[in-house]
């Protein structure tokens, strides 16, 4: 009897436990030495920290060597571009969610910490879009440009160059498994004639629905 009863308490507190354990969670912190998390069903930290690394750091290189050409301010030092960086275009097959803003201040802060470009404040950006009641995908239009540049301008904030960064996807399937390509564009244009610089990185990530879906289709001895 003592046995069948001490069973059932334990039963009860099996049930306990577990039932209020039900939404319990566990956070830490990461050191600088850890890895990130890579995301089971869609891009993370894991693609668009490298993307934007590597993109922002072509995109720099390139005018860097371009040097020569820009204006010499009074100091005898070439002056700084200023750059309007106008928004992250998503076009992937995944929703970013709140990595579209995290992308924006990662590209935002490394075209500052460069020694080629002195960007536009994102709240003056914001400010002249609203004021000249125009989207981002407008601004190519002549018209539109000078309109938004101008405003810029009145404000203390003249503009060399407009920033445009678009995310893009590719998705291959194979039975179960996919390959989806994830591509970083940075498209600048100069307001003053026209022409455009355009750099790009890529970061390809398979998707399985087991772990063995990796090795089989990614298997370096298997053609």
């Amino acid at each position: 009897m003592r046995r069948r009863e001490w069973l059932i308490g334990l039963s009860s507190g099996s049930l306990f436990l577990s039932c209020g354990c039900r939404g319990y969670q566990h956070g830490h912190l990461l050191s600088a030495n850890d890895k990130n998390i890579v995301g089971s069903h869609e891009a993370g930290s894991e693609v668009f920290d490298p993307l934007v690394d590597e993109t922002v750091a072509k995109l720099l290189v390139r005018q860097e060597q371009a040097w020569p050409e820009c204006q010499v301010g009074p100091d005898g030092m070439p002056m700084k571009k200023s750059i309007c960086f106008v928004c992250v275009e998503n076009k992937m097959a995944e929703d970013i969610g709140d990595f579209k803003d995290q992308l924006y201040q990662q590209i935002d802060s490394r075209i500052l910490e460069s020694n080629a470009f002195q960007p536009i404040s994102r709240r003056m950006v914001d400010a002249a879009l609203h004021e000249t009641r125009l989207r981002p995908d407008s601004l190519m239009v002549p018209d539109n440009m000078r309109l938004f540049t101008s405003v810029l301008d009145r404000s203390g904030a003249p503009v060399d160059y407009l920033l445009y960064a678009t995310l893009t996807s590719g998705t291959t399937k194979r039975n179960s498994s996919t390959q989806r390509d994830y591509l970083l564009t940075l498209e600048m244009v100069n307001v003053h004639n026209g022409q455009y610089d355009k750099q790009s990185s890529e970061i390809r990530k398979g998707y399985h629905k087991t772990a063995m879906g990796q090795y089989w289709n990614y298997n370096p001895f298997k053609r």
